[in-house]
């Protein structure tokens, strides 16, 4: 797959520096957005949905990100695929419907038809020499871990198996393989996409920006993490059922990839992400009770999970032009909750709908300030180390593209 490079991207390379903002061309030049789809995006896994989303046969769904469409699918034999929503005829797209059930892919333009697993079907009067086998649809890369899926569109794919391998039985106790959405909405923010994914990535700005975050969520004061406060939160989560260990899963592979899990507790009254501290769903998995934690899960940069006893709650950051992102947030509860018996929507989902807005306005007004012409990267605060890790994986996959 070429890239087309940015004449100037090795110098704007070179002037990053470590612990310090990236420079204004990352998040105002609509070069360096392009690329950032090209040689970033396209070469990363991204978390575009779970398994309860194509519980059968023919069932489908299109993730979309900047001008790129993926079909996500069950086929016949039962196995999640994944597709490049492109026509091998001409470019059309190839499903319109963001969602639905089909026994074929037929092509609105000119109608080539393409089965569940890829293969073209038929290309009317294409002649004898045509070869159908030979324009099938470009498959992504595509795992499924936990019931959640991930793709990545490029030719290769980071090396994702190992870190996955090491994830499971810290996860495995929360059953995400059994949920269900609850809930999902888009928070709109006109700022580079870059400046969403920073702000996930640090506390630094919780304990002023995020009151309603602050006052349950101990990650907003390190200070606050004491001993006893840690230790409390590891004994129940023992008796839960859950592993205590708090890691930073290293880089995987030639291609560096990061994971990330660690349960923290949460404040003293607060058993999960509500207004009050109180339960809002059926607990997950095989967990035996609340331990008064939450699980920040990584799966690669762009893939974010806060996990809780009750519910997940999983973020992402779509780019869909140079200044425009969608903050998506989706609510799962287990598989067999419904809502208004197990669950009620509106106190499920208050504290990350009230956190995302604000999130769209620190965002936004940040993007304005880096836009001046006088913005100059100041440096990190020892609690945006994640930053950095971002800034790390980010600089180092574009930078393949230099070299």
């Amino acid at each position: 797959m070429s890239v087309t490079l940015p004449t100037d991207l090795p110098a704007l390379l070179n002037d990053c520096s470590t612990g310090f903002a990236l420079p204004r061309p990352f998040y105002t030049r609509a070069d360096i957005y392009e690329h950032d789809i090209a040689a970033y995006w396209n070469q990363s896994w991204i978390w575009v949905g779970h398994v309860c989303q194509i519980p059968d046969a023919g069932d489908y769904f299109l993730f979309d990100y900047a001008q790129e469409s993926l079909i996500i699918t069950r086929d016949r034999t039962g196995n999640v695929r994944a597709y490049l929503n492109i026509c091998r005829h001409r470019g059309s797209r190839v499903c319109t419907e963001a969602a639905g059930n089909t026994r074929l892919f037929v092509c609105p333009y000119h109608a080539w038809s393409y089965d569940l697993n890829g293969q073209l079907r038929g290309g009317r009067d294409m002649g004898p020499d045509f070869d159908p086998s030979a324009y099938g649809l470009f498959e992504a890369h595509l795992r499924v871990f936990d019931g959640l899926i991930f793709v990545c569109p490029g030719e290769t794919a980071p090396e994702i198996d190992p870190g996955l391998d090491r994830l499971r039985p810290l996860t495995a106790p929360f059953g995400l393989e059994n949920l269900r959405i609850a809930h999902s909405a888009s928070y709109p923010v006109p700022a580079n996409w870059k400046l969403a994914v920073e702000n996930y990535m640090e506390c630094y700005h919780c304990a002023p920006s995020h009151k309603e975050y602050s006052r349950s969520h101990s990650l907003k004061d390190p200070a606050s993490m004491t001993d006893e406060l840690l230790g409390a939160m590891r004994d129940r989560a023992r008796a839960a059922g859950l592993p205590d260990e708090i890691l930073s899963l290293p880089e995987t592979g030639d291609t560096g990839m990061n994971f990330y899990y660690r349960r923290y507790p949460l404040y003293p009254g607060y058993e999960t992400g509500s207004h009050a501290g109180a339960p809002l769903a059926p607990l997950l998995g095989t967990l035996g009770g609340y331990d008064g934690g939450a699980t920040d899960l990584q799966i690669g940069i762009l893939n974010n999970f806060l996990i809780y006893s009750d519910h997940v709650v999983g973020y992402r950051f779509i780019p869909r032009g140079l200044q425009e992102t969608d903050i998506q947030v989706v609510w799962y509860v287990r598989g067999d909750a419904e809502a208004g018996r197990d669950y009620d929507r509106d106190a499920l989902t208050w504290l990350w709908h009230v956190t995302s807005l604000d999130d769209e306005r620190i965002i936004r007004i940040n993007q304005q300030g880096v836009n001046a012409h006088r913005f100059v990267p100041g440096p990190l605060s020892q609690m945006e180390w994640g930053v950095q890790s971002f800034y790390d994986n980010y600089l180092s996959t574009i930078g393949r593209s230099v070299s």
